[in-house]
């Protein structure tokens, strides 16, 4: 085989945002150096390094940041924040061709709907991503395992096809029959993780205090009555488990709200609280916790906004 044909066939991946999920994904895809991959930025970084319990990876990356630069690809994988997405319709109106398939590895629910009057023909692939990372500069970022997958995504072609884009990386995935149950339980962890984080400015450790587990509990049963209504198959159970789940971190990692209420950056709250509390508004179910929460959420949001202008 020709050195152009083997090119040709390389898999064309843009990664759009290299924080702390997009930098990890972006690294590790670089390190197989089966795809040609390209990190669309606002700043260009010519190196990545993503830290790992194996070992370091130490990667050369190619990035732009105009979009004039770019052009279609076969995957785009949209790693802003979700209030970031329409910072990000420049970049996906030069990358989407009719063929491209678009993974969107924010947290919420609701990807395809949200994305689909951004992307003309292109495919939306919704996941839920599980890894925790931590920027630690603009081109290191630290990796973690935060439970038994790292990415969870439907039992359709495109999510198989997904899951196929990064064999090799070593990153486990669930392809799952029941997309949507998987989906509202990771929101409920993040119901709590990061609202909770983000308001005490503390880490994970915070929720060893039983103060911290009995309000997470009556969050947690509040909006798990919004994810049955909604559709979830969640069991009588369900916030117990999930909060054993978050107990199984480590008390120093952070989540992604947390580290930006500590750059003082704008919170994620509307995609996260504010989902629950818009499906809880749909299904006529009260949501005094969640609200509260949302409503602090939202302060502390615009008046990093405000600073911002």
């Amino acid at each position: 085989m020709s050195s152009n044909t083997a090119h040709s066939e390389r898999t064309r991946v843009a990664v759009v945002g290299l924080g702390s999920i997009g930098g990890v994904i972006a690294g590790l895809l670089a390190a197989l150096d089966r795809h040609d991959i390209v990190a669309c930025v606002r700043r260009p970084v010519t190196r990545l390094v993503v830290e790992r319990a194996e070992g370091a990876v130490e990667v050369a990356i190619r990035a732009l940041s105009d979009p004039a630069q770019a052009s279609p690809v076969d995957w785009i994988l949209l790693c802003t924040k979700a209030q970031d997405t329409a910072s990000s319709v420049p970049w996906l109106r030069r990358l989407c061709g009719p063929r491209t398939r678009i993974a969107v590895l924010q947290n919420g629910i609701g990807h395809a709907e949200r994305l689909a009057p951004l992307v003309g023909a292109a495919t939306v692939v919704p996941t839920i991503v599980y890894y925790n990372g931590e920027r630690l500069a603009p081109d290191r970022i630290r990796y973690r395992r935060a439970g038994e997958h790292d990415f969870a995504v439907g039992a359709d072609p495109d999510g198989r096809g997904f899951a196929a884009l990064l064999d090799g990386t070593a990153m486990r995935i669930l392809v799952s029959p029941d997309f949507r149950t998987l989906a509202w339980r990771k929101l409920l962890l993040n119901a709590i993780a990061n609202p909770i984080t983000a308001l005490t400015l503390q880490r994970q450790a915070v929720f060893r205090r039983d103060d911290i587990k009995t309000l997470c509990l009556a969050i947690l049963e509040e909006a798990a009555a919004v994810g049955r209504a909604d559709g979830a198959r969640l069991a009588a159970d369900e916030p117990e488990r999930l909060l054993a789940t978050v107990l199984t971190y480590p008390p120093d990692a952070g989540t992604s709200m947390y580290f930006d209420r500590l750059a003082g950056r704008p919170l994620e709250i509307d995609a996260l609280t504010g989902a629950v509390v818009e499906a809880g508004e749909r299904h006529g179910l009260p949501m005094p916790l969640n609200r509260t929460l949302l409503t602090l959420g939202r302060a502390i949001s615009d008046a990093a906004t405000a600073r911002g202008q």
